[in-house]
């Protein structure tokens, strides 16, 4: 048997509950949030290693062969003009994305989470899809560009239902730009608005950051 073996052998919970088995597939360090930058699409390991603040070129190399050994994810090319080794979530892959946004949202609801730290695009994005209030969302109608760290991003509402793609932001009729972390204070901690740069159609673009709640922290204090 191989180290490698013998370590994922070790890591194993012996136990049939789909939870445990999930994860022994997505509980190592690091490994969601992997799967989380690949969510929109497909990411170069440049890519990865810039936006996973933290994580070492050695451990995201073993991450990335994990994930492809359990086939959560495959390696790909992307077409010209860039025509390089990237790494796509598989079909499969991408269904974790749920899990994902709801133990985000479930530890939005701790005291101890600092919002201030910093975030990826993908971060933020995702976040929109998990916060969007429906009430504040309710006969809301539009397509916002992102410019975020300049990776482009779309998000399409209707009503209260929210789309996140990757994308040109050109044919948007808003589009806002600034880094994840001044739209997050902006969005979630009440910054000022003019933090941000606005394109088009800055009303729809105000009332597009008007769209998300954190829920309620919840009180930790023993007894």
């Amino acid at each position: 048997m191989t180290k490698r073996a013998t370590a994922e052998t070790k890591r194993l919970y012996d136990d049939a509950c789909g939870t445990a088995h999930g994860l022994e597939l997505v509980g190592d360090r690091w490994t969601l949030l992997l799967l989380r930058e690949l969510m929109y699409g497909p990411r170069r390991f440049s890519d990865l290693k810039r936006d996973m603040l933290g994580i070492s070129a050695n451990v995201l190399s073993q991450r990335l062969e994990e994930l492809e050994r359990r086939g959560l994810l495959s390696k790909v090319r992307l077409p010209p003009p860039a025509a390089r080794d990237a790494y796509r979530a598989t079909e499969w892959g991408l269904e974790v994305k749920p899990v994902i946004m709801e133990l985000g949202r479930f530890a939005a609801r701790s005291p101890g989470h600092d919002p201030t730290l910093p975030l990826s695009p993908v971060s933020i994005m995702m976040s929109f899809e998990t916060m969007i209030d429906a009430g504040q969302a309710d006969g809301f109608s539009g397509r916002i560009g992102l410019v975020l760290n300049d990776e482009p991003f779309i998000a399409d509402v209707q009503g209260p239902a929210i789309t996140v793609s990757r994308g040109a932001v050109d044919a948007c009729p808003a589009v806002i730009t600034g880094t994840p972390e001044v739209v997050a204070g902006v969005v979630y901690g009440g910054a000022p608005v003019e933090m941000l740069a606005f394109a088009g159609d800055e009303a729809l673009a105000r009332r597009f950051l008007t769209l998300f709640t954190l829920p309620p922290k919840v009180d930790a204090r023993p007894g």
